[in-house]
């Protein structure tokens, strides 16, 4: 990766025996922990930054703002680290942004995720000293004996997500969730905790969507920006006002581009619609480095394009849905035949994991298979009833939900925001440019964590907006239409039903045609069986999971015939023991 944090509690000479110093911009060290740090745009205002004394060390890496306009101008490092001095952890609560911090504080040293973990931080004890760092894959390698998790496996091929702190292999674990680590422990706070209460929601919304985009609007050189034709992204375009150049994916002609174009007309920017071919799935090396080995790489739709985005700033609205539109929650429905019509509110008896299930694409008709396959990789022992498994992984992370939640709603948004598939879509992004992760404000997380769920959705959202520029909607999104809810929600049933007039397009191109049309079996899988029976997403996760497991440089067991068709050394008796009596 461009841009990497990595450190250990413990000496700079310890550091220097798992990397090069050379790796880095910036190595910094206390009596307790030594930190690298790598970021073209390490010091400059809003972003990545350090403070050292004789009393201790700060290093924050990522995005992170001040909560006065003074504040803006300061070192955050350095007020972070007095904070932390006077205050303690409760200091934490105060830093916005998207970031991974590291304090050295009153004999205490502490490695801290922003309230909502959009960085990942990754650790491990394989060496004795506990290692930590951004880049799953740089940790990953220190691990001389890996084992991998079967439940990870499972979860990662069966749904795209690793759920909860765990990764892929045994010793390797994730900083939790509004948490921090320290040399022995990791920890949770309550920062991100479900408090509702009664404001103007509408005015709220705006007003905070409008001090979030102003305090990042002043990020340099070109700025670009993801376009879509919803509602999420031309917030951005409308109040930032030296946005240049707008990017969207689609097929020229579509809706998604027409309008989408039409849009950077409006704004006075330029628009380039890249067609989706090949590069639009391709899951090259640098793209599944970014999935970390968690999430599947499929989310990470512009990789592809880069070397054509010409851009030094990038803004995207990733997150909008969830913690403003309330698009993880359960609505009401009615039966019309054999289908569901939906309603715009709240399911009153919600069923969170059958709905869980469904909203992260599982496909039931496939387990059996694709459990086998896991396991012509994999020896372990087999699991009869997969579904139940993973139902089980999805009803334990939704309890853990429940000490920050006052409610069923609440709980299903929370899993989500914790589980968040679409991340390694601003991992990659992140990366490449100087990111804008304008969702992640503390502001706005506020706003989510106090207004109810019923009023956490697209209503409020577009009314919101509305305040922010009357003529935000002057081409509507295509599946919003009209002004009304209710009415889009019959629109696009009556559409997607009745099969006259008007087309309603989906917003994402044909990734299944896609898959067919270039060939992605030959591509990847070459000469091996490509398991016709599996969808062209499952494949893809297990490219993403073979990729990312060699990037570690790790080869923990042997493989023989399999899609991956790559030779693995066995790592104990005990496991070719158990990989023989499955053969």
């Amino acid at each position: 990766m461009q841009k990497e944090l990595f450190g250990l509690f413990g000496s700079r000479t310890e550091f220097a025996e798992l990397r090069s110093e050379d790796e880095f911009d910036a190595i910094y060290s206390g009596d307790k922990v030594t930190v690298g740090m790598r970021d073209p745009y390490l010091g400059q205002r809003a972003r990545s930054t350090a403070y050292t004394c004789d009393n201790g060390i700060c290093v924050i890496w990522g995005e992170v703002q001040g909560q006065t306009e003074k504040d803006r101008f300061e070192n955050m490092a350095h007020w972070l680290f007095e904070e932390s001095i006077s205050n303690g952890i409760d200091s934490f609560s105060k830093l916005n942004g998207s970031y991974v911090a590291v304090v050295e504080f009153n004999g205490k040293a502490i490695v801290l995720t922003d309230q909502i973990r959009s960085w990942e931080c990754y650790y491990t004890d394989a060496v004795g000293t506990r290692v930590f760092g951004t880049d799953a894959a740089t940790v990953a390698q220190t691990i001389t004996e890996p084992r991998l998790h079967q439940r990870s496996l499972h979860e990662f091929l069966q749904i795209g997500t690793v759920f909860g702190n765990r990764t892929c292999f045994e010793q390797l674990h994730r900083v939790p969730f509004d948490g921090y680590l320290t040399p022995a422990t990791s920890t949770t706070l309550s920062r991100f905790t479900y408090d509702p209460r009664s404001f103007n929601y509408i005015d709220e919304l705006a007003a905070r969507l409008k001090r979030a985009l102003e305090r990042r609007a002043n990020y340099p050189s070109q700025k670009g920006l993801l376009l879509s034709a919803g509602s999420d992204a031309r917030v951005l375009l409308s109040q930032v006002p030296d946005i240049e150049r707008c990017y969207t994916i689609g097929t020229p002609g579509s809706q998604e581009v027409r309008i989408a174009r039409q849009l950077a007309e409006q704004y006075d920017a330029d628009h380039t619609a890249f067609d989706p071919d090949e590069r639009y799935l391709l899951p090259d090396a640098t793209k599944v480095r970014h999935s970390q080995g968690i999430k599947e790489s499929l989310h990470i739709h512009h990789a592809g394009y880069n070397p054509e985005i010409n851009a030094d700033t990038m803004y995207h609205g990733l997150l909008f849905d969830t913690l403003f539109k309330g698009h993880f929650l359960q609505n009401a429905s009615f039966e019309v035949g054999s289908v569901s019509a939906p309603l715009p509110w709240l399911e009153s008896e919600p069923k969170p994991i059958e709905f869980l299930l469904e909203t992260l694409g599982y496909n039931p008709t496939s387990r059996h298979r694709v459990m086998e396959q896991m396991l012509e990789l994999f020896p372990y022992d087999y699991v009869d009833a997969p579904e139940i498994w993973l139902r089980e992984s999805l009803q334990e992370e939704f309890k853990r939900c429940w000490k920050r939640t006052d409610s069923i709603h609440n709980a299903m948004d929370l899993f989500m925001i914790k589980n968040q598939p679409t991340l390694p879509f601003r991992t990659h992004l992140a990366d490449s440019y100087c990111e804008a992760f304008v969702a992640a404000d503390i502001e706005l997380l506020e706003w989510h964590l106090q207004a109810p769920p019923s009023v956490r959705n697209s209503k409020t959202f577009m009314k919101a907006i509305h305040q922010l520029d009357s003529n935000l909607l002057r081409y509507r999104p295509p599946d919003k239409p009209y002004n009304s809810q209710i009415f889009n929600n019959i629109d696009q049933f009556l559409h997607r039903r009745i099969p006259v007039g008007r087309t309603v397009e989906l917003a994402w191109p044909d990734r299944d045609e896609i898959y067919k049309q270039y060939n992605f079996d030959e591509l990847l899988f070459s000469d091996q069986n490509s398991c016709p029976e599996l969808s062209w997403r499952h494949k893809l996760r297990f490219n993403d999971i073979r990729e990312w497991i060699d990037q570690t440089e790790m080869k923990p067991y042997s493989v023989s015939t399999s899609i991956f068709g790559t030779e693995r050394t066995v790592e104990s008796a005990e496991q070719s023991k158990i990989h023989a009596e499955i053969q």
